[in-house]
């Protein structure tokens, strides 16, 4: 389901995130953010990010409908596959600088993609 030459990502607060049915393990890195499995499949569901209480970053892939997702920034792009690649309009080698989020998160607000 989330396998492939990319880690997708979508940033969901938490007052709009809600597990409907099972209970989600911590697998994979076992560090302060918690990646958060099926825990029949272990599938990566989404991760509650050390520090960040405020939202969820859920695995678009696990979406009833995902067919409107379309990546808006790429990190840790000198890490990537050479041949991978994504229509998204911010690139960063890691992740961006702090200071930047706040803009990202205002133009994603203006013209990022929304389910339909």
């Amino acid at each position: 389901m989330s396998s492939s030459a990319f880690s997708l990502s979508l940033a969901v607060p938490t007052p709009g995130f809600q597990i409907l049915s099972g209970e989600p393990v911590v697998g994979g890195l076992h560090g302060p953010s918690k990646h958060m499995f099926c825990d029949y499949c272990m599938t990566w569901m989404f991760t509650r990010p050390e520090g960040l209480d405020s939202f969820v970053n859920l695995r678009p892939t696990m979406l009833d409908d995902r067919s409107w997702f379309v990546p808006f920034i790429e990190t840790f792009t000198d890490e990537k596959l050479p041949w991978a690649t994504t229509p998204a309009v911010h690139s960063y080698a890691t992740l961006p600088e702090w200071s930047a989020y706040e803009g990202l998160v205002q133009e994603f607000a203006a013209k990022g993609a929304r389910p339909r």
